[in-house]
């Protein structure tokens, strides 16, 4: 009784926090009266579309739900329609039994961001409360602020690739995989704040990256030995036992092949011997080391930016055309900047919008649970819910810190 009073307390107070912090007016205005529709989809409509999103988070996403509370108020509804987005997509595997069946759900979607973007969205809920999202950037901004179509169709494409199971080729293919998929999610997520900043997106690009290799972890089970279609959940024992004994499909293990041949990893003896086969947690340390790097460097990178200093290195993806950006020795009426004041505003934008980092401390959470159990990522207790997110996350969103 004292634990679940206690977490209805931390709940509740993430809950004021995140109508109290988000008062910036420098990158958004938070809307006093709901925005009207104007592609012909009633206001019920989209608030059904919201709890859709909602639902889909809470059954299949739980941490992106638990960390809903810190986006801004005015970003929710692109948050939730981002998230939503990247479930069902990332979903298509495990409901579609054939290669052609893939292709069309792939193509849907396609078809979908576009009908978004143009204001005519299809009755699907996911598509609903993504055009009332850009409906309403486009409102706040004054028709400023944009979200990218491009990254969306980025992400399709990426998962297109390796939607067949096929394994990484290397530990770069997959990184490049999570960039192109988790950071350019949290990327959409900054655009629809929004804000453009160099600091803000490398920052992003780091944490996605870790996040992005994490799934391919906690996935990992489950592409191995696959549930029956529609079963797929990362919240709880949905989908049944991970004990190779007691399990007949057979998947794929989607482990980089360069990591695997270090350490001596088979896929044959993954599907018969499940987490004791040979090599298997030492190939697992070696992915999960890296999501950490990730983590570690943009740790050090806002250290680095508190502390009015260089981030560090260079941001490897700032020149790509949909990274917009204001020059950073410029100011708002593009005068040259001098060195503090390049500090003070790089602090103040990645301070204006942490919530988007907060995947950063749910990421960190699963990979010390997978610590704990020596890196056999094959033990139920990994796809349990985190009962200390909620409070977890409020200090580091407190602290601007994680």
């Amino acid at each position: 009784m004292y634990n679940t009073v206690l977490r209805a307390r931390w709940l509740c107070t993430i809950h004021q926090l995140g109508r109290c912090q988000w008062q910036c007016p420098r990158f958004y205005t938070t809307p006093t009266s709901s925005t009207p529709s104007p592609f012909g989809v009633s206001e019920a409509e989209v608030q059904s579309a919201k709890v859709y999103c909602s639902n889909l988070l809470q059954k299949f996403d739980s941490p992106s739900h638990t960390l809903l509370a810190f986006i801004p108020p005015a970003t929710q509804n692109a948050y939730l329609a981002l998230r939503a987005f990247n479930i069902e997509t990332s979903r298509i595997a495990d409901v579609a039994s054939t290669a052609i069946i893939r292709s069309m759900r792939l193509q849907f979607w396609r078809d979908n961001i576009n009908a978004a973007f143009a204001l005519r969205p299809p009755k699907q809920p996911v598509s609903i409360l993504l055009t009332h999202a850009l409906a309403d950037l486009d409102a706040r901004t004054e028709g400023k602020g944009k979200m990218s179509k491009t990254w969306f169709m980025r992400i399709l494409s990426e998962r297109e690739k390796y939607m067949d199971g096929r394994p990484y080729p290397t530990m770069e293919s997959l990184e490049r995989y999570a960039e192109n998929t988790y950071s350019t999610l949290l990327y959409l997520t900054l655009q629809g704040i929004p804000v453009g900043s160099v600091a803000a997106d490398h920052i992003a690009s780091h944490i996605g990256k870790a996040a992005g290799i994490t799934a391919i972890l906690r996935g990992l089970p489950l592409l191995a030995f696959p549930s029956p279609p529609n079963h797929h959940s990362n919240t709880s024992s949905l989908g049944g036992t991970l004990d190779p004994q007691r399990r007949t499909a057979q998947g794929s293990v989607t482990l980089p092949l360069d990591v695997m041949v270090r350490a001596g990893v088979r896929e044959e003896d993954v599907f018969r011997q499940g987490a004791e086969a040979a090599g298997l947690r030492d190939a697992v340390f070696e992915v999960a080391t890296r999501a950490s790097d990730h983590l570690i460097t943009a740790r050090q990178m806002l250290k680095n930016i508190y502390a009015g200093q260089d981030v560090g290195h260079a941001f490897e993806y700032e020149a790509e055309e949909e990274h917009q950006y204001r020059h950073q020795h410029q100011d708002q009426y593009g005068r040259g900047a001098a060195a503090g004041g390049k500090s003070a505003q790089q602090r103040e934008e990645v301070e204006g919008v942490f919530g988007v980092f907060m995947p950063a401390v749910a990421t960190e959470l699963w990979l010390n649970r997978l610590q704990k159990y020596d890196f056999d990522v094959f033990r139920e207790e990994l796809r349990r819910r985190e009962w200390r997110l909620p409070w977890r996350g409020y200090w580091a969103f407190r602290r601007r810190m994680f």
